[in-house]
Formats: C-alpha cells, structure tokens, sequence
C-alpha cells in the first residue's frame, strides 16, 4: 500500500494511493476462458448500440421522439460498458489488479452519472410512451423538438450533478488503511466501509440519490404506466388495445430487466447476498443490460427493421449509381472524342 497525499481532501491527510479489486473470479484458468467471452460481448455491445445510433440518424421515418430517447440511451450504454469492460478484460490478465485512486474515483463518477442519467432517460420515455397513447391527437404538438432536447439536457444535466456530489462525498473521505475492495469495479457500498473516518455524510448523500433518482424515477414511470393501462382500456377495440400496449412494451421490459436487477443488488440486508451474488447480478446490468437493450426494442419492431431494409437497400444500389455514372462519363468522353475533326495533313 503506497501512502500519498488525499486527492479530494484538504490535504493534511495521508492516504491509500492505490485500491486492489477483487476482480470479478478468483481461478486465473477461469478468467483466461472468460476473456473473449467478455470481449465479445464488449464488441456485440459497441457495435449493436453504434448500430442503432446510426441507423435512427440516417433513416427519417424513425425521426421521432421515441427514437431520440433511444439513440441517446444507445450512447449510455456505450458509455457504461466502456467505463466497465475494459477494466474487466485487462484484470482478466492481471495477477494483481490494482487501481488508482483518481482512475477509482473517475470511474465511480462516470457509472453513477451514466446509471442516474438511464433512471432519468427511463422516465422520460415513460412520458413519451403516456402521451403517444393518452394523447395521440396532440403529440406532435406535446413532443416538440425542443421539449425533447430540453429533457435530455436535463437528463444528463441531473445524472452529471448527482454523480458530482456522490463522488465527492465518498472520495473526499479518509482512506488509511484497508484498500480491498471486494468488487470487479469501484462501487461505492463497497468503498465507504473502507474509510477510516466518520462515514455518515456520504451515506445520506448515497440514501438520498438513491430515494430520489433511484425510487423518484421509478414511481414517476410506474405512475406513467397506471395511466397508460387506464388510457388503453378506453380503446374500444381489441387490436387497438395490442397496438397501443406493443407501442411501450420494449421499454417496459428494458425497465423491468434495469430496475430488477439494480434493485436486487443494492436494495437487499447484506446477510441475504453473498459477495459472489452480487458480482453476477452486477455484470448482468453493467455488461448484459447495455448489450441488450438495442435487441429488446429492435427485434420486434417494424419500424426498425424497414428502416435497416432502407438503409441496406440504398447501401447497395450506391455503387451501382457510381458505376453508371462512370460510365455514362467515360461515354461522353468518348463521343466527344470521336466527334473532332481529323486535320488533312495532306496540304
């Protein structure tokens, strides 16, 4: 343990410089199979999410606010994996896997700020989803433009300010002593018992976070969807009803597989979990939500897949126009050509 000055403290402190994971196995012979196991689902995660990125630009039928909220969830999922994987692929090799300080701290801000703004993005969906279906006839009206822009400013707006606080809260702490943290990335339950000072006003940052992202969002979306459930039994017809529920069932499934699991880790007495536990359901939403979630609204959807039809049909007729323009380039020069006047050299 290398002693150093406190990076967030008021500097007459010496503290750990470094923290030790536990990774996430303990048998090397394990981790070396998992490695492209995990790097493959790092990939499939970077490719799927860029993917639907890219597709929701280019295509202009999915210029909707539903599929701005999901471009902007791809890029949080992006940006969680990120902040996760390669940590994970690199400990995969690593006999002793240690982590700065600073690298500790930049890492629990980035998965707080990526985790609070997906609490955010999930409820501004929800809203999304309720006026689609309690208003139809205004929702063009409802979800302009700058109403979208305006909620995911303040989506990651909140995310980036809660994150702030948390990190500072929890690393602006006294560390003397213990640095083994019994995860496979910096997780503040994990870090706080670590301190060796008075550890209650990082704790009540962390209790209010959590009630008030964590718990606010997800009473604010199960509320959206008590309102949906009472809009959709309005609809008189039966197909009507399996449109409208189709319409949020992607983002209900995304919302349950996120909260559940999130739930399960941190919202349980420590006795019920052991630590192996918790590490797998924390891959599940570090690792597997991310790669997921483009599936979860993709497979099923018409739109989607006619825009993918779209944008691969005209992928594959544009070097069939190019050649044609060549050629009909090469064509013209060549009547040109052929239409000059020979010079009679003969006078």
């Amino acid at each position: 343990m290398m002693p150093s000055r406190s990076v967030l403290g008021d500097g007459n402190h010496t503290s750990v410089a470094m923290f030790v994971l536990l990774g996430l196995l303990d048998q090397a012979e394990l981790q070396l199979i998992l490695f492209p196991v995990f790097l493959g689902t790092y990939l499939i995660t970077l490719i799927w999410n860029l993917g639907l990125i890219i597709l929701i630009r280019m295509d202009s039928h999915l210029q909707t606010p539903m599929y701005f909220f999901l471009s902007f969830l791809s890029f949080i999922d992006i940006c969680y994996s990120s902040s996760i994987s390669p940590r994970i692929l690199s400990d995969f090799l690593k006999t002793e896997k240690t982590i700065s300080f600073i690298a500790c701290a930049t890492q629990n801000f980035v998965l707080a700020w990526m985790g609070a703004s997906e609490c955010c993005l999930l409820t501004a969906m929800a809203y999304d989803r309720y006026v689609a279906i309690g208003s139809p006839l205004q929702y063009s009206a409802i979800m302009a433009p700058s109403l979208c822009w305006r909620m995911v400013a303040g989506v990651y707006g909140s995310g980036f300010f809660i994150s702030f606080v948390q990190t500072v809260a929890c690393f602006n702490l006294y560390y003397c002593g213990p640095n083994v943290i019994r995860h496979f990335f910096c997780d503040i339950p994990q870090i706080i018992p670590l301190s060796c000072s008075d550890p209650f006003i990082s704790q009540l940052v962390l209790f209010l976070a959590a009630l008030f992202v964590g718990f606010g969002s997800f009473l604010v979306i199960i509320f959206s969807y008590v309102f949906i459930a009472v809009s959709i039994l309005k609809v008189a017809s039966f197909e009507g009803c399996v449109k409208a529920f189709k319409t949020c069932g992607s983002h209900l499934a995304a919302v349950t597989l996120f909260y559940g699991t999130v739930f399960s880790v941190y919202m349980h007495h420590s006795s019920q979990h052991s630590t192996k536990q918790d590490k797998v359901l924390s891959v599940v939403y570090t690792i597997l939500i991310p790669m997921v979630n483009p599936l979860i609204y993709s497979l099923r959807n018409t739109e989607i897949k006619e825009a993918l039809k779209r944008v691969l049909k005209k992928a594959v007729h544009l070097p069939q126009k190019h050649s044609i323009w060549a050629g009909s380039i090469l064509k013209r020069k060549a009547g040109v050509k052929t239409l000059r006047p020979s010079v009679d050299l003969s006078n």
